[in-house]
């Protein structure tokens, strides 16, 4: 019962990886706020059915959940989710930040819409929750903020400009937070996770390549990723704080943050020419190269 007398907010918990959360949660000793609007995977639309049932799974087994189905696109959205943990459990010890939504689309074609949409779900619903959640946990000195990027943000997919900005959005966010709460008691970490969800079944298959890699994929259970998150959601991982994880079926992955790797220096200052002569052969070789997650991550996951 690693989370005994704990109270968890998981956003987008209706459905793959939120659900797998919520259940092993509450199996942990958790009460879980089981938040979902319950929309398509681009966002629009709603069915309350979806966060119920999982509020039904976790009840008939034993344990205490509620259902919320604000969005937490919108300040007041946020704060009504974080609102239904304070009225139902007295409290908030956890925030799992995991709703999302795809909107793909390459960027010589994307709508501002499509960009719009990726963003306020992901970047300002994470900050919505995170801003209504974080004034409880800095009275009590105590609490554990756990937040969902990717890698198409870390490492970079084709079509995904928004999301993986937004993704990688979350990952300045949240190391920034860790840094504001550290004091407090308050942990931050992020999850960047491999796995089949209704979200990935959304990429279009174009080629047999599309087809097979897909198929990959879908050995990638999404229950994978809820240990660690329940973990970090612990008081066991106290000392942990402003760290981006991926889970890849049963590995578990830490990601390196940037740090400088080269530098030039010119006693009398630079100008585009000079620059020139210089940066190619002073740090061509350290350049990133242009590559997708698939080929840093090739789908065939240790088992």
């Amino acid at each position: 019962m690693m989370l005994k007398d704990r109270v968890a907010v998981v956003t987008g918990a209706g459905r793959g990886i939120g659900r797998s959360m919520a259940l092993l949660m509450a199996k942990e000793g958790a009460k879980v706020v089981v938040n979902d609007l319950g929309g398509a995977e681009d966002g629009t639309g709603s069915d309350q059915a979806v966060a119920t049932q999982v509020v039904k799974e976790i009840t008939d087994a034993g344990g205490e959940a509620v259902d919320n189905f604000d969005t937490v696109a919108t300040w007041e959205g946020g704060h009504n989710i974080i609102k239904t943990a304070i009225d139902n459990f007295g409290k908030i010890d956890i925030l799992v930040n995991n709703a999302g939504v795809l909107r793909d689309r390459m960027i010589f074609n994307m709508t501002e819409e499509e960009w719009d949409g990726v963003m306020e779900v992901h970047m300002k619903g994470t900050f919505d929750c995170t801003r209504a959640a974080s004034n409880y946990m800095k009275q009590q000195k105590y609490g554990r903020v756990i937040n969902f990027s990717s890698t198409s943000g870390i490492l970079g997919n084709y079509g995904q400009s928004n999301y993986g900005a937004a993704k990688l959005g979350i990952v300045g966010f949240t190391r920034n937070c860790a840094l504001d709460m550290q004091r407090y008691g308050v942990t931050f970490n992020a999850i960047a996770p491999f796995a089949w969800t209704r979200l990935i079944g959304t990429i279009p298959e174009r080629t047999e390549e599309d087809k097979q890699r897909l198929e990959k994929i879908k050995r990638m259970d999404p229950g994978h990723i809820a240990p660690l998150v329940t973990y970090l959601a612990s008081e066991e991982a106290g000392e942990i704080s402003g760290q981006v994880f991926g889970v890849r079926a049963k590995e578990i992955i830490l990601f390196s943050l940037p740090r400088p790797v080269r530098t030039i220096h010119r006693a009398e200052g630079w100008d585009p020419q000079s620059i020139a002569d210089v940066i190619p052969g002073a740090m061509a070789d350290s350049f990133s190269p242009l590559v997708t997650t698939a080929d840093i991550f090739p789908y065939e996951p240790l088992v």
